[in-house]
């Protein structure tokens, strides 16, 4: 079944989110909701929103907590009134379509010395930050939340890193994820040979394909140096079913991280 994501109008700038070189922001949208609006005009470009978008779905195929993804339209016009200089640039720098994610109002930051996870869904996410190559879930830096008593996941723009030096794109995908011994949630994660037999018969190719098909040809352009928008869609998809189908590689690495740990 396809994937729909909805298509808001960016109407307010509220005020900029300042974690990280990107300078997110809280925004309002013409359907009264607010987000938390990444910019195409930011540091890494249109490839932190590809590896949100991909991230995030994913997530959601495998019944893990993600807040709603959108595509957010930022108007020519939106930015002339902003005094703050680089927040200006930064906006006429992206202006069309943009990603963004419901804005979680009083959610808290997850700390794991204070909020327990249980050992499947640890394990979940752990698993898929190995298949997608997030670097980005420390404890320095969690990219969790604890929203009405259940965590939610954020930002998976530092995934999929491959996508910065793309020619090499073949290799990464064999390669182990050695970054998960830092994971925050590696400790906990004591069920992972088992979820990684449920969710390689869960996240189909049909799913690929699908979240694959949600990124607009618009920022596809944007990497023509890759190539054109379906030879590029072509690479997310082979980089992601082997690392799917070959899902040991990453498995025995954090196997043998989470062991050095315990």
């Amino acid at each position: 079944m396809p994937i729909e994501i909805r298509e808001v109008m960016v109407t307010r700038y509220v005020t900029p989110l300042r974690e990280g070189g990107s300078l997110p922001a809280i925004a309002e949208a013409d359907d009264g909701f607010l987000y938390a609006l990444k910019f195409r005009g930011a540091g890494q470009g249109v490839k932190a929103l590809i590896s949100e978008l991909i991230g995030g779905e994913l997530a959601r195929i495998i019944g893990l907590k993600v807040p709603e993804i959108v595509f957010a339209e930022l108007d020519e016009a939106f930015g002339r009134t902003e005094p703050d200089e680089e927040i200006q640039d930064l906006l006429k720098a992206s202006v069309g379509k943009n990603l963004a994610l419901h804005f979680l109002s009083g959610a808290i930051t997850y700390d794991p010395t204070v909020n327990k996870v249980d050992a499947e869904t640890a394990s979940k996410i752990v698993w898929l930050d190995c298949l997608i190559t997030n670097v980005d879930r420390t404890a320095r830096n969690t990219n969790m939340l604890i929203w009405n008593k259940e965590l939610w996941l954020i930002d998976h723009g530092a995934a999929l890193y491959f996508h910065h030096s793309w020619d090499n794109w073949e290799e990464q995908s064999k390669k182990p994820f050695v970054q998960v011994k830092d994971h925050v949630l590696l400790p906990v994660a004591s069920e992972l040979e088992k979820v990684d037999k449920e969710l390689q018969q869960i996240i189909t190719i049909q799913h690929v394909e699908n979240i694959l098909e949600l990124i607009p040809c618009s920022w596809l352009e944007l990497m023509s140096a890759n190539g054109n928008p379906a030879q590029i869609r072509e690479v997310y998809k082979r980089f992601l079913l082997y690392r799917l189908t070959n899902s040991g590689i990453f498995l025995n690495e954090a196997l043998y991280a989470r062991q050095s740990l315990i």
